[in-house]
C-alpha cells in the first residue's frame, strides 16, 4: 500500500489516541449525567476493537476484498481522481461504509484494480465520542479542488448521518469534510472541520469550497453581538417581517429576522435585539434543514398560557430527502418565553403537522388547544 505502513500506524496510533480521549471527556448535563460511566477495562478493549478495525482496513489489497471485508461501496459516488503527489496517474476513489459500524473509508484504486490507498480518519467517524460504531448512512457528495491553492487537489465529501440514540436519534444531519493532499499521503485539519459542522456549511460541497477557499464564512450569524454587526456582514434583514414587541421578562425588544446567502442557500435566523442594537437573543427555526425556501409569518403572543409572549414560526424549508431527492417541508417552530429567555417547543409538532393550509390564526388555535386554552387574556 503506497504511503508505506508508517503512514498508516501514525493515523492508526492518533486516532486511537482520539478515541481514548473521548471516551474520558466529561460532559455536563442531565442528559450526560445519566451516561454510563467508562472503567479502564472499557477502555482498553474499545482500543483493542479499533486495532483490530483498522488491521481489517489495512489488509483490504484489492476491489473485491472491499465487499468482502464488510463494506458496502456508494457505487453513485465513484470517480476518477488524480493524486498528483503520488505519482501514480489517474486513480478510482471508491467510498465505502462498514456496514457492522457505520464508518465510511475512502480507497485509492490504480487501474488493475489494486487499492494503492485507504483512509478513514473523516470527521463523520468522530461524531459518537467514545464510540467505536458510527452514525454514517451514505455519501451525499464528492467533489474535487485545490482548496488550499497548494498546486495540489483535493477532497471535499459530505456524508449523510442519522443517529439510532440519544436526543437527536432518528434525524438526518450532514457532516462536511476537507481532506487535503501532503507529499504521498493525506490528512485533514480537525479545526476546518469543527468549523464546517460547528455553524451549518456543510449543506453543498460548493459550501464548504467557499467557506475553506475563499473564507466565506457563518460564522459570524452566531458570534455578532449587535445587529450592525450582523448588517455589516451580510445579513439581509426582513424589513417587512420585524416589528416591536415588549417581552415580559426581556422587555422592549426588536424582532429581527432575515437570511444569509452562501452557495444558494439561504441561512434564515431571528435576532430579538433591544433599543441599543444589542442582540439579546437569536432564533434558528431553520434548524438542520438545508436552507429557507419561504416565510409564511411570525407572531408574538402568548400561546401557553403563562402570560408571557411567545413566538410562533411558520416556515418552508430545504433538504434532500433519503435518496438525495430535493423535498421542501412545512415546519411551525414555538419558542416558549421562560424567565431567562425562550425555550423552543419539542412537543407541540409530534401533536400535530403544519401544513401549508394552515394560518397563522389556525395555528395559534391549534397550540392553545395543545395547552388547554382558547382565549387571549
Amino acid at each position: 500500500m503506497l504511503g508505506g505502513k508508517n503512514r498508516q500506524n501514525t493515523n492508526q496510533k492518533y486516532y486511537g489516541i482520539c478515541i481514548l480521549l473521548s471516551i474520558v471527556m466529561l460532559w455536563t448535563g442531565a442528559a450526560q449525567a445519566k451516561a454510563a460511566q467508562i472503567t479502564g477495562e472499557d477502555a482498553g478493549n474499545i482500543q483493542k476493537e479499533y486495532q483490530a478495525y483498522q488491521e481489517r482496513l489495512s489488509s483490504i489489497a484489492f476491489r473485491e476484498d472491499i465487499e468482502e471485508s464488510g463494506y458496502e461501496i456508494m457505487e453513485e459516488q465513484i470517480f476518477p481522481i488524480t493524486l498528483e503527489s503520488f505519482g501514480l496517474g489517474e486513480l478510482t476513489i471508491i467510498p465505502a461504509i462498514e456496514t457492522s459500524l457505520n464508518r465510511l473509508a475512502l480507497f485509492f484504486l490504480d487501474g488493475e484494480g489494486n487499492v494503492v490507498y485507504s483512509y478513514d480518519q473523516l470527521e463523520a467517524n468522530c461524531r459518537i465520542r467514545g464510540e467505536l460504531k458510527q452514525s454514517v448512512k451514505d455519501v451525499a457528495g464528492i467533489s474535487f479542488s485545490d482548496v488550499n491553492r497548494d498546486g495540489r487537489k483535493d477532497i471535499i465529501i459530505i456524508s449523510r448521518c442519522k443517529n439510532t440514540s440519544g436526543e437527536y436519534a432518528g434525524i438526518p444531519y450532514k457532516v462536511g469534510d476537507v481532506i487535503f493532499q501532503g507529499e504521498g499521503y493525506l490528512y485533514r485539519d480537525w479545526r476546518i472541520s469543527d468549523k464546517i459542522n460547528r455553524f451549518s456549511m456543510n449543506k453543498s460541497t460548493n459550501q464548504i469550497l467557499f467557506f475553506v477557499r475563499d473564507g466565506i464564512s457563518t460564522e459570524f450569524l452566531y458570534t455578532s453581538t449587535t445587529l450592525e454587526e450582523l448588517r455589516r456582514n451580510g445579513f439581509s434583514v426582513m424589513e417587512d417581517q420585524c416589528y416591536t414587541r415588549e417581552f415580559e421578562r426581556l422587555g422592549s425588544l426588536q424582532v429581527v429576522p432575515g437570511v444569509f446567502r452562501m452557495a444558494w442557500f439561504d441561512f434564515f435566523l431571528i435576532y430579538l435585539v433591544n433599543e441599543q442594537g444589542e442582540i439579546v437573543w437569536s432564533l434558528q427555526p431553520m434548524a438542520d434543514y438545508d436552507g429557507m425556501y419561504s416565510l409564511k409569518g411570525i407572531n408574538g403572543r402568548d400561546v401557553d398560557g403563562d402570560g408571557m409572549k411567545d413566538l410562533v414560526v411558520l416556515g418552508r424549508y430545504s433538504r434532500e430527502g433519503e435518496d438525495g431527492e430535493p423535498l421542501i417541508e412545512n415546519k411551525c417552530s414555538i419558542y416558549y418565553q421562560r424567565t431567562s429567555g425562550f425555550e423552543a417547543d419539542t412537543e407541540f409538532e409530534k401533536h400535530y403537522q403544519y401544513t401549508e393550509e394552515d394560518t397563522m390564526e389556525d395555528m395559534i388555535r391549534k397550540i392553545r388547544e395543545y395547552w388547554g386554552w382558547q382565549v387571549e387574556e
